[in-house]
């Protein structure tokens, strides 16, 4: 099924341009200062692309922006003498929490553990665990980073401070991966977001946000602030930021934007959550927000500004306007006031992205396209090394991330023979498909010649019938000749697949597994899951084709992914029975002590495939320790 892009009346150039004119008029010229934030929780590991993407075209425009990767302050400050000290002056208070409860009722058993625990966390067992998080900081931001067990070691120390400050705010889970922290709310619902928001004992973004967020915002004043939203997850702590900001700054225009925010984009005119924000942007983002806070600055009302969700006194509005961007007029991403030295990293990693959309866009499992409103889109090769090289110079950095969903086969071509002509030096990662016009191996040269390291590639199935119920246009042979050349190469094969896709049988299932252990030696590592009928798929759409029933909840207003049975195929349970099996009997060779994308990326960038054997989970050397879960994970 090719993605359909049809989602509202297209706003022409001439039109932006009137909006733009009639805004510079009524403002006379003032320019507005705008805060962009990045909200936790990721990986801080590199720069997420919004807020670059963004503020290279406000500050065209000639707007002061100051960019502030929140996430990155916090994981920075979670790990520093002066929130751990936090964390102690709060031990009385969730003891004191506990004994009142205790009184009414008896504790469960995780109550009794947590008091024991609590009553453990000593001035001395603090300050231990200040030292260790600083030297686990220094080691991932030094080439110390490099010696694998030193890493490990930091890693580990991470999730042992999580799991102290996780006491003092539970029953609230702060983890690392940031991927599994859990404030014990549900997040596809408004009014548990709104509970969460409120609940001063398990929200640690309140705290947050008095320490990092509204400082900044006394210091820079601005005029607009904007929330990029990637993850679901993240709209406990954008909420909670919003609520805040307008609480103690009420004359500041607050919006939010981002790929959580396009999906939810026909439900949150209804949500109360509204309440907590302005304007919302979905879609594409660089054209609508700068619309935007010039009709701010300009005290105009946001009628005709595409791409955009705003509350007046009239109420919540839609509007019917989108905008495309066109990608040879965007400038490149600009991280000018970033703090690229503080991210978890030895070595700065740069992301990029040279195209909107996927080229192939016909997946069925895939809702990637529901962020668009035109179709695949690309800047010119010459624009690409261009900006590129221009970005290395700038920031003296040679590991890049090349975001695009999916590389086409033609610009994957070129993007190699560019980086070897001009002896670019670069070593990058990205994302791509298993192509057929890809199987010839002076392809592979050129891609190794020209820095590529690391491949995140759509496995999905090793099912030819199911690869064709998914419309993924490939084979195993594809596959599996696309493996043995990237690995010839030197190329690190990541690959990515689930179970219980519509219609599949446990015997197809299980053929993905064997495929995998077939080519173990040439799939370096996996990211493994089951199938989530997410509400913008193809199958969502067409539910009745699939043989799927979806069971939507009402009360689950914010829900993105949907329970369901099928008619044919594995259930739910019977995939997830699936999956588990495959993490108990997987080749051991895809057990790594880290799993960290940018980590591994670096590794291999820095030791080729030899890395490998440094990588891989050693279950004599970790005693009783269980190898990390081979689950699809976003860092």
């Amino acid at each position: 099924m090719r993605v359909q892009y049809s989602k509202g009346a297209q706003a022409s150039e001439e039109l932006i341009q009137l909006h733009r004119r009639t805004s510079e008029e009524a403002a006379g010229g003032r320019k507005v200062n705008v805060m962009l934030i990045f909200p936790p929780d990721w990986y801080p590991s590199e720069p997420y692309l919004s807020l670059p993407t963004l503020t290279a075209v406000l500050r065209a425009a000639g707007h002061a922006v100051v960019q502030k990767d929140v996430n990155l302050e916090m994981y920075d400050w979670y790990f520093s003498e002066d929130f751990l000290k936090k964390v102690l002056r709060r031990v009385p208070q969730q003891l004191d929490r506990l004994r009142k409860l205790a009184k009414k009722r008896d504790l469960e058993e995780w109550e009794r553990d947590l008091q024991l625990a609590l009553c453990d966390l000593t001035r001395e067992r603090i300050a231990e665990l200040a030292r260790k998080a600083e030297e686990a900081k220094r080691i991932v931001r030094s080439q110390d980073f490099y010696d694998i067990d030193k890493l490990e070691w930091a890693v580990n120390t991470f999730r042992e401070v999580t799991a102290v400050i996780s006491l003092v705010y539970a029953p609230a889970r702060i983890c690392m991966p940031p991927m599994e922290t859990d404030l014990s709310y549900k997040v596809y619902v408004s009014s548990e977001i709104m509970d969460a928001v409120q609940d001063q004992q398990v929200n640690v973004y309140r705290d947050v946000f008095e320490h990092l967020v509204k400082p900044a915002i006394e210091a820079e004043k601005p005029d607009v602030i904007g929330i990029s939203i990637v993850l679901q997850q993240q709209l406990f702590s954008t909420m909670t930021f919003c609520a805040l900001i307008k609480q103690h700054f009420p004359n500041i225009h607050v919006t939010i934007g981002g790929n959580t925010v396009t999906r939810l984009r026909d439900v949150l005119p209804q949500s109360p959550l509204f309440a907590y924000f302005d304007s919302a942007v979905f879609y594409e983002g660089e054209t609508a927000f700068l619309q935007l806070v010039e009709a701010v600055g300009a005290g105009r009302s946001l009628d005709g500004v595409p791409n955009v969700l705003y509350r007046d006194a009239s109420g919540v509005h839609t509007s019917t306007l989108t905008y495309s961007e066109d990608m040879e007029a965007l400038p490149p991403p600009d991280f000018d006031g970033l703090p690229l030295d503080k991210y978890f990293l030895p070595d700065k990693i740069l992301p990029y992205l040279a195209t909107r959309g996927c080229y192939w866009g016909r997946c069925e499992f895939c809702d990637h396209g529901e962020g668009y409103t035109a179709g695949y889109r690309t800047k010119k090769i010459q624009q690409i090394l261009d900006e590129v090289q221009r970005l290395r110079d700038k920031h003296r950095v040679r590991h890049f991330h090349f975001t695009d969903e999916s590389y086409p086969p033609a610009l994957f071509r070129k993007l190699c023979r560019g980086l070897i002509e001009r002896r670019m030096d670069i070593a990058w990662t990205t994302h791509m498909r298993y192509e057929k016009s890809l199987l010839d191996e002076p392809v592979w040269e050129d891609a190794k010649r020209a820095g590529l390291k690391y491949l995140h590639v759509g496995y999905e199935s090793g099912n030819e019938r199911v690869l064709k119920l998914m419309d993924k246009a490939t084979t195993t042979d594809v596959i599996t000749r696309s493996l043995q050349l990237s690995a010839k190469a030197g190329i690190w094969n990541h690959a990515m697949g689930f179970f219980g896709f519509p219609g599949e049988t446990r015997e197809e299932a299980l053929d993905s597994v064997r495929f995998l252990a077939k080519n173990k030696d040439i799939v370096h590592s996996v990211g493994f899951g089951t199938f989530d009928l997410s509400r913008h798929t193809p199958v969502a759409k067409n539910p009745e084709k699939w043989g799927v029933t979806p069971y939507i909840n009402p009360e689950w207003d914010l829900a993105l992914d949907y329970y369901y049975t099928v008619k044919q195929g594995l259930s739910i349970e019977e995939a997830e029975q699936v999956f588990e099996e495959f993490e108990r009997n997987h080749p051991s060779n895809w057990d790594l002590r880290i799993f960290i994308r940018e980590y591994i990326f670096l590794y291999v960038a820095r030791f080729g495939l030899r890395a490998l054997p440094a990588l891989q989970f050693d279950a004599a050397k970790a005693g009783s320790g269980a190898p990390p879960s081979l689950e699809a994970k976003v860092c």
